[in-house]
């Protein structure tokens, strides 16, 4: 478990109690949002080593950013009150400033040479692109045109940031726009959460890594790969625990490992009530188990729980799809809470459906995998796979994301609006 530089804080026993017995998606995402809080300590890291880490404190701005008034393109600072506003003038050159420069202040009736970035002159004002100046560098004299508007073409102090803001707020996770915010400050380490450590396990006598000689009756373990893969998008430490016999006290005993090393651990099967399912009967001695049934389609059941005082447990469903579904809908939230990451749900992208559902049953809803494609009208559609089985890998090597079919509809016809959650959202690279 971490618990280095400040103790983090503890979920309640009750964290993962189910408000209803067949819980609606909403309902599920509400308590996620409400009761989950980072268990993980703090450590500090070195800008560089930053990326994809959650920051644990502000990074707040020291002066304003940029320092100074500077020119956003190469031309000539001026005084707009000394240019004529209805006719030509000539100015001569005082100056000329590059960016790193000190310039003294602009002598009144002269102008500057400037440069992208350099600082401005006191008393210049405007900066005049020198594709609109003729210059006679011989003369040292620029003319300018009418009509120059006043305050162009310059980037005053604290336009990106003012002295004392949050440049970037704790729970972000850090991607290369907020390194870069923060790298502007001359911030050179940040106070980030830790790593979640996530030991992931398999479960069944049936199932075998690949590599391993194929024989009648075994399974080779995908359920691993698809989990590790979409685990990769987050700020956290996977730990392999292997594939779980069914046997009780070897279940037992890995649980009690994990529990000792990780701040979470995932399971895939195993959590029904068959008399070789040991995950759900083990979690519920050493802890705390809640079963959700959840109003969805795949994956209705979802073990959430406790191990000790700190360990989460999470129990996905057997089938791959199934299992890499509801990770990505519930456990990727649960896992960036956990975390410390200030989440919010993803966003959709309302396109018209590109396929037909002549009847499908109200009141849950449905994650189907679809991708878009531009159909002979020139539109944007939702495509989807056209087989449901939670256990059809192709269907999630199809798709580039998931339709969300929300619980109201009894049908979708070709052009309805569908709501589609591109795989990218869950940090899922596109194919």
């Amino acid at each position: 478990m971490s618990t280095s530089s400040g103790s983090p804080r503890r979920l309640a026993n009750d964290c993962f109690a189910p408000s209803q017995k067949l819980m609606p998606h909403a309902e599920a995402m509400r308590l996620l949002k409400e009761r989950v809080a980072p268990v993980v300590g703090t450590e500090e890291v070195a800008l560089a080593d930053a990326l994809g880490r959650v920051l644990a404190e502000d990074v707040i701005a020291p002066r304003n950013i940029p320092a100074f008034d500077n020119a956003a393109m190469d031309g000539f600072a001026v005084r707009h009150a000394d240019l004529a506003p209805d006719a030509e003038t000539a100015l001569p050159v005082a100056m000329t400033i590059f960016a790193g420069d000190v310039p003294q202040p602009l002598p009144e009736g002269a102008v500057a040479r400037i440069f992208t970035g350099a600082p401005m002159p006191e008393g210049a004002d405007t900066c005049i692109m020198q594709e609109d100046v003729e210059y006679d560098e011989a003369a040292g004299v620029a003319r300018f045109p009418a009509g120059v508007p006043k305050g162009i073409n310059v980037r005053p102090a604290g336009e990106d940031q003012r002295a004392g803001e949050a440049v970037v707020r704790a729970g972000q996770r850090l991607r290369p726009p907020e390194l870069a915010a923060i790298a502007s400050t001359g911030t050179a380490r940040v106070m980030v959460f830790e790593r979640l450590k996530v030991a992931l396990m398999s479960t069944g006598d049936e199932i075998i890594r690949p590599g391993e000689p194929f024989t009648d009756g075994r399974i080779y373990d995908a359920n691993h790969f698809i989990l590790r893969g979409a685990l990769a998008g987050l700020p956290v430490e996977v730990i392999d625990f292997g594939i779980l016999p069914d046997e009780r006290d070897a279940v037992e005993e890995t649980f009690r490992r994990a529990a000792d090393e990780c701040d979470v651990i995932i399971t895939s099967a195993g959590i029904s009530t068959g008399e070789a399912d040991y995950m759900a009967e083990t979690a519920r001695k050493l802890g705390v188990l809640h079963g959700w049934r959840l109003a969805i389609k795949p994956g209705k059941p979802i073990a959430f729980g406790q191990i000790g005082d700190d360990t989460v447990y999470l129990g996905l469903p057997g089938n791959p799809v199934a299992a890499f579904v509801t990770f990505l809908v519930y456990g990727w939230p649960l896992l960036s809470g956990l975390a410390g990451h200030d989440w919010k749900e993803p966003e959709r992208i309302i396109l018209p459906a590109g396929f037909e559902m002549k009847r499908r049953k109200t009141g849950r809803r449905e994650f189907l995998r679809g991708w878009l494609e531009t159909d002979e009208n020139g539109r944007t559609v939702v495509r989807r796979f056209m087989k449901d089985g939670s256990g059809l890998i192709s269907s999630a090597v199809a798709a580039t994301g998931l339709i969300e079919i929300t619980e109201e509809p009894d049908h979708v016809a070709p052009g309805d609006m569908v709501r589609f959650i591109p795989f990218g959202a869950f940090g899922i690279g596109p194919k």
